[in-house]
């Protein structure tokens, strides 16, 4: 914002980097759980050690907590007069 930024730019540009960190930490996440769930068969009742509905639930509830996660404190920072920021660096 220093450098004439929007705040919509700002929050634009947080929301999506984390976006791209979380989409890659969800499928490297992915990857390694498929060949744990072998090991999990005994654990579970009631459902596959593979059920898509679980693998699709689980990864749209942690993108959608990663966006907000990311979309909260980059509001935030975007409210701040940059004359104010920059005093604390």
């Amino acid at each position: 914002m220093a450098l004439r930024a929007h705040p919509h730019e700002v929050v634009q540009l947080v929301v999506k980097d984390g976006a791209k960190f979380s989409v890659v930490g969800l499928l490297i996440g992915v990857i390694g759980a498929a060949p744990i769930t072998q090991f999990m068969k005994s654990l579970l009742f009631g459902v596959t050690s593979t059920d898509p509905v679980s693998f699709i639930g689980v990864a749209i509830l942690l993108i959608a907590v990663a966006l907000l996660a990311c979309y909260l404190p980059a509001r935030r920072a975007a409210r701040v007069d940059p004359i104010v920021g920059l005093g604390y660096e």
